[in-house]
């Protein structure tokens, strides 16, 4: 909203104006900002929650500490969803499709984890929403993801190629064709395709139309983008329960996403710039740039939040916090190409994810056939292991951060490993 009354000050020549143009300043807005409001309104929250009686009821897991957390507010994740919204309506071009994406996953996974944790503590239910409804929910979500990127005119590759390698008739074939344009340095054009980035192998790139080769021409681009849409309901979903099942411990779910989100950011500005995209011979998608107020407001959000959510929690997120988070960098890998990476860059996530998996396949598999149940894991999801061993809390939320952070680091050489 803010940039565009800076935009028409800045038609009346008014000095100063012209700052919101920048990029770069209206993220350190953001932040700041984002920061700010759950700095401001986390206490509040909290104490509103309390005086609700809306908290934690505590499972008997046999863990260590656990009845310590009983009655610890949650649904504190309505911090976090105000904290990222309002600042990307401030500082964000909302005629920005990807913005628009943005904002429609945290408001939609917000609402269901709202719902969920609704359920849960004002209808004394323990298990809230039913699973199937978080699925329909959430496939909906990459339903219209895919289908939005399919069908949008901004949601483009920009293929670079340097005029100074072209000649005069090649260069002319360039301009005459639909959706080119031509910068000091470059000619550009735009092109619809299912292509995203693939780590360690030639050009970090990989179309999914390859993954039917027997078909031929427009069929075979059609089929690609069905395969396209499959594949981002499954990394919605996946990514976003993997957010959720994260959120056990004081601070881990939240220091982990907001790691991922500075890294998000990064790879956002250098996918959505032009000089950057070039220089490090990677896909360039124009408007991506934008998502950096974005990414700026979730970072802000996220440590904001870790203020009260650190050991010992003063408040819990809730699912209105962690699937709405898990959305949020699916939806926001998707968009800027780079859900290819989200293994390597979600890797806590998907450790806790596949620890489940295993135990609970584990367990019965070997209770079918020797009628005795075993397990792989002291106790599943992957953090409640080492809480079993004796870890401090403390201790294991601090080393999954040091994990999550090599993740970042390697998510981002990735660019480079061909």
């Amino acid at each position: 909203m803010l940039y565009y009354l800076f935009k028409y000050l800045e038609s009346l020549n008014l000095p100063g104006a012209g700052v919101f143009e920048y990029i770069s300043f209206r993220s350190a807005a953001a932040v700041i900002t984002s920061l700010l409001i759950s700095l401001i309104i986390g206490k509040k929250t909290i104490n509103y929650l309390q005086m609700r009686q809306v908290g934690e009821v505590v499972r008997n897991l046999g863990l260590e500490g656990q009845y310590k957390k009983e009655g610890t507010p949650s649904m504190g994740g309505l911090i976090i969803l105000a904290s990222i919204i309002i600042p990307t309506l401030l500082f964000a071009r909302l005629d920005n499709i990807y913005v628009i994406l943005m904002l429609v996953t945290t408001f939609w996974l917000g609402f269901i984890g709202f719902i969920d944790d609704y359920i849960k503590i004002f209808k004394k239910n323990k298990k809230g929403l039913a699973g199937r409804f978080k699925i329909i929910g959430q496939l909906i979500l990459g339903l219209i993801v895919g289908v939005t990127l399919l069908f949008s005119d901004q949601a483009v590759v920009r293929e670079i190629v340097e005029s100074e390698e072209l000649t005069i008739t090649q260069s002319a074939q360039y301009l005459q064709a639909a959706n080119v344009d031509q910068t000091e340095d470059f000619v550009t054009r735009d092109i619809k395709c299912t292509k995203t980035t693939i780590p360690f192998v030639k050009n970090n790139e990989f179309d999914y139309s390859w993954l039917v080769p027997f078909l031929k021409g427009e069929s075979r681009q059609t089929a690609g983008w069905i395969v396209f849409v499959i594949v981002t309901i499954f990394i919605v979903i996946g990514v976003s329960n993997g957010a959720n099942l994260t959120d056990g411990l004081d601070g881990l779910a939240t220091g982990t996403s907001s790691i991922i989100g500075v890294t998000l950011g990064v790879l956002a500005y250098v996918s959505g710039n032009i000089i950057y995209a070039d220089y490090l011979n990677i896909m360039y998608i124009p408007y991506t740039g934008e998502l950096v107020i974005f990414a700026s407001a979730f970072i802000g959000a996220t440590i904001g939040f870790l203020w009260y959510n650190s050991y010992p929690a003063q408040v819990f997120m809730g699912d209105t916090g962690s699937l709405a988070i898990g959305g949020i960098i699916a939806v926001f890998a998707i968009v800027i190409r780079k859900e290819l990476l989200i293994p390597i860059l979600c890797g806590i996530f998907l450790a806790e994810s596949v620890s489940v998996m295993l135990q609970v396949s584990w367990f019965k598999r070997t209770k079918k056939v020797s009628g005795v149940g075993r397990r792989i894991f002291l106790m599943a999801p992957l953090h409640h292991h080492y809480q079993m061993k004796g870890f401090p809390e403390a201790k294991i939320v601090t080393r999954f951060w040091i994990v999550a952070i090599m993740l970042a680091v390697l998510s981002v050489v990735t660019l480079k490993i061909r």
